[in-house]
């Protein structure tokens, strides 16, 4: 166990004696501060020390290679004063490895995520493509309240929606919480938390009037996809969601009560979808196919559609609809039911919604028949006020 003085020029010239495995260099000046020279030429800088059981440890400080002498020595200063006062820095180094990569919890996350969640496709898609690639290779405990912030804030200056920059800060916040439940090491804290919240109003009130739904009408009837004028159509008649409309079975349907069962909605309850005489002459129009129980399959998989954005978007372009959204035939259908006098209690349930206030934003509307009312019966008192 030679001792020597350790330093630069020392440290560059050291060299292993001939038919040795290896030969370690103690400092004379930092206790247990050595450097393990190899027969190939390979040399490691350690600190080496007794824990406070007696135990022989050793904390490798770096390759020689990679990393200059005096930041070594420094470094090796700074481990021995954490022995000296009672420190383990091996221990220490341990529990940290013990704290997994994030990448390995978003794994268990997303695992866990397909066994109930309805909308996995689009959480996977949110860590795949935007969390793992910024903190995959983070220990949890690596990953701050004010790295999220920063990365959020980066997000969001890429011209990120502030809804997608929101939902990346919920799952996010989602995988520490299902770390700690499991006793994940280093989850302790939920770097999502206290991040302030930016307000998000996704509200947009874009509702079709009779001429533009007669025009995007004539633009799905020329549509390449055939199923697309009934998707449509049904849209615009039963405010559905689109996703329940795509995955629509027929043994859900009753064409003599003129009722569409949804087994399974977004509010995660069935509901029942009153079905009005247009809705049931599209619905006796729609081609059935042999071993198909999908109302609205793609005739070519005789599966739901993956997407109809390419038919979608042609057929509104088409109808010179370019801000119209497939999701505002929803709100259209709404506006119609409104316009036509149905209370908002009716619509709300027509829709599904389970809190009063989805419906709510639909309240203008409401106002505006009413105000129509009010407006008629002005009119008509004015006709009779000269007999009064």
């Amino acid at each position: 166990m030679p001792k020597q003085k350790l330093d630069a020029s020392f440290c560059l010239l050291a060299a292993c004696e001939t038919g040795k495995r290896k030969i370690d260099y103690y400092d004379t000046s930092i206790t247990g501060f050595v450097l393990e020279v190899r027969p190939n030429g390979g040399k490691t800088y350690y600190l080496r020390y007794q824990d406070d059981h007696g135990r022989q440890k050793q904390h490798k400080i770096a390759a020689y290679a990679d990393i200059s002498f005096d930041k070594a020595k420094k470094e090796a200063q700074r481990l021995r004063s954490q022995v000296v006062l009672g420190g383990d820095p091996a221990a220490t180094k341990e529990q940290k490895k013990a704290i997994p990569l994030y990448s390995t919890l978003a794994d268990q996350h997303l695992a866990h995520a397909k066994t109930y969640q309805r909308s996995y496709d689009t959480t996977a898609m949110y860590v795949n493509r935007h969390i793992v690639p910024k903190w995959g290779k983070h220990r949890l405990t690596d990953i701050t309240q004010q790295g999220v912030a920063q990365w959020l804030a980066d997000k969001a200056g890429e011209g990120l929606a502030p809804a997608t920059v929101e939902k990346m800060r919920v799952i996010l916040g989602r995988s520490f919480e299902l770390a700690k439940q499991w006793g994940m090491a280093g989850s302790d804290k939920n770097p999502t938390r206290g991040i302030p919240r930016k307000p998000i109003n996704n509200a947009r009130d874009r509702y079709l009037n009779a001429a533009e739904a007669k025009r995007l009408m004539t633009a799905v009837e020329a549509s390449r996809n055939p199923q697309l004028k009934f998707i449509v159509g049904l849209l615009l008649l039963t405010g559905a969601r689109v996703s329940e409309l795509l995955n629509a079975k027929w043994k859900h349907i009753n064409l003599d009560r003129r009722v569409w069962l949804i087994p399974t909605s977004k509010t995660g309850k069935p509901r029942h979808v009153p079905l009005s005489k247009p809705a049931i002459d599209i619905l006796s129009a729609v081609p059935r196919f042999d071993k198909c129980d999908y109302v609205l399959p793609n005739p070519e998989t005789l599966k739901p559609f993956v997407s109809i954005k390419h038919g979608w978007q042609t057929a509104r372009d088409e109808a010179k609809l370019p801000d119209l959204r497939i999701h505002d035939l929803r709100h259209s259908a709404a506006s119609f039911m409104i316009n036509a006098g149905v209370d908002l209690f009716a619509v709300g349930r027509v829709l599904g919604h389970a809190d009063h206030k989805s419906t709510m934003r639909y309240s203008h509307l409401a106002n505006d028949t009413l105000m129509a009312a009010v407006e008629a019966g002005a009119r008509k008192m004015k006709g009779v006020g000269n007999g009064i």
